[in-house]
């Protein structure tokens, strides 16, 4: 499980015609797609963590891993071009986000990192949220994950499942190496953004974003 990477299994799902699939909707080529889901993938990411951190949480999403077909957007490419994967994408980060106004920001921070439109990230963000799910959801499903996973979101259980859950997703940058050199290359910026030192700024972004939208 310590080798698992959300970015690296999305990139090279179907020989990387997902993300491009995702992609061609936008008129977005092959390099700018890959940068367009590196940017958003991080956010989700943290969401995703966020969420889970309660045990309500985490069985609200084990629940939905395990009781919809989420796999088919990681084996089906054709599904980008359907609405149907737009609009499930845009309930996805209405349950993370809370506002669409935390999904500007996040696409606002995402434009900034990838030199792509906000606004067309703003639309690339609920099929990357649609994507997060597919790679989790064939993960879960595997023999031995789902064994560990079995029970464990309930009962005393729920952290452990949690630190499973949490290991999926603490490596989407391709694990604290990658998100120090991201950091670093972001100087006074990258600092000030990271403010709690964990080297993951979209952790802190997120919470700036939705600590103002219950002001």
């Amino acid at each position: 499980m310590a080798g698992l990477n959300l970015l690296d299994m999305i990139m090279q799902a179907k020989g990387g015609q997902i993300a491009q699939s995702a992609g061609n909707q936008l008129g977005l080529n092959p390099q700018q797609s890959q940068s367009a889901i590196a940017a958003l993938l991080p956010a989700i990411s943290s969401a995703l963590k966020q969420n889970t951190a309660s045990p309500q949480g985490l069985q609200g999403l084990l629940g939905a891993l395990q009781g919809n077909d989420h796999s088919r957007y990681m084996d089906t490419p054709d599904v980008y071009t359907q609405t149907a994967t737009r609009d499930e994408g845009n309930a996805i980060l209405g349950h993370l986000f809370g506002s669409k106004e935390v999904s500007r920001t996040v696409a606002s921070h995402a434009a900034k990192q990838s030199g792509i439109g906000a606004d067309v990230l703003k639309k690339m963000l609920p099929m990357v949220a649609a994507m997060a799910m597919g790679s989790l959801s064939k993960q879960t499903r595997q023999p031995g994950m789902a064994s560990q996973l079995a029970g464990l979101a309930l009962g005393g259980a729920g952290q452990q499942a949690g630190g499973l859950i949490s290991g999926l997703l603490g490596s989407v940058l391709g694990g604290n190496r990658r998100q120090q050199q991201q950091k670093q290359g972001m100087g006074i910026l990258g600092n000030l953004l990271d403010a709690d030192g964990d080297g993951n700024m979209m952790d802190d972004v997120l919470k700036m974003a939705m600590k103002s939208m219950m002001k």
